[in-house]
């Protein structure tokens, strides 16, 4: 990932299929989205967002009302001029765009997304739209590490079961470790490797795939992130429809 002006962050992948987006840092909390005053967003595009309940469902971004905002965890354009939003702290923020038909969306994603298939459900959207897979672009942003989300036995099990269509050794390697844990002891489990997996499942190219690094938090000073701080505070994520 590329830094920019010292309060977003850009994907390299993005960066050279010509889409304006930016995965912010904590100073976007205050950020009047609706203001559209930061020069990274297109003016004059519509500025979409949801209510995030970490669900599988998808809004699309034309029905888009600031006075009745969608509960839902992904947005998809069907219209032009759009400009789509999401804020994190832990989970991922997803960006995909279809580099030909200049089609884009946006994720809000944590283990419970990824339980419950989102990534998967906004591809075929993307494919009932007019996409084909290997079109697909996807950018995963900063959000939480293996190494420090930790979870307790019965919700690692319950996770690598909603995964068991993966059929990967590793989790099947994974699942047989679970045995040498007891009840109370913390499991490191890995959010991104994860969605990438699903991302390959789901016939993505690898070399469409850019995923960062960056864990939020242990970047306190530049992340908000909830296990630690335990407030709402959240960083936002935009990509901009390019026509």
């Amino acid at each position: 990932m590329n830094k920019i002006k010292h309060n977003f962050y850009s994907s390299p992948l993005l960066n050279r299929n010509n889409f304006i987006h930016g995965f912010f840092t904590k100073e976007s909390s205050t950020l009047d989205i609706n203001s559209q005053q930061d020069k990274l967003v297109r003016n004059g595009n519509n500025n979409c967002y949801i209510n995030q309940i970490h669900s599988s469902h998808i809004a699309f971004s034309s029905k888009f009302d600031h006075q009745n905002i969608v509960m839902a965890d992904g947005l998809i354009c069907d219209n032009d001029h759009q400009n789509l939003w999401i804020y994190t702290a832990d989970c991922m923020p997803i960006l995909m765009a279809d580099k030909y038909q200049r089609r884009i969306a946006a994720i809000h994603c944590g283990r419970k997304g990824l339980e419950k298939n989102i990534i998967s459900n906004m591809i075929k959207n993307f494919e009932i739209m007019g996409s084909f897979r290997k079109n697909i672009l996807v950018a995963i942003g900063p959000s939480i590490s293996g190494d420090n989300y930790l979870v307790d036995k019965k919700t690692y099990f319950q996770f690598q079961y909603a995964n068991k269509f993966l059929l990967d050794k590793v989790i099947k390697k994974n699942i047989n470790e679970l045995e040498n844990f007891n009840n109370h002891e913390l499991i490191s489990l890995d959010i991104k490797i994860y969605a990438y997996l699903q991302l390959l499942r789901e016939n993505i190219n690898p070399n469409n795939i850019n995923i960062s690094s960056m864990c939020t938090l242990s970047l306190k000073n530049e992340f908000h992130y909830w296990r630690r701080s335990k407030n709402h505070n959240r960083q936002w994520s935009v990509i901009c429809s390019s026509i």
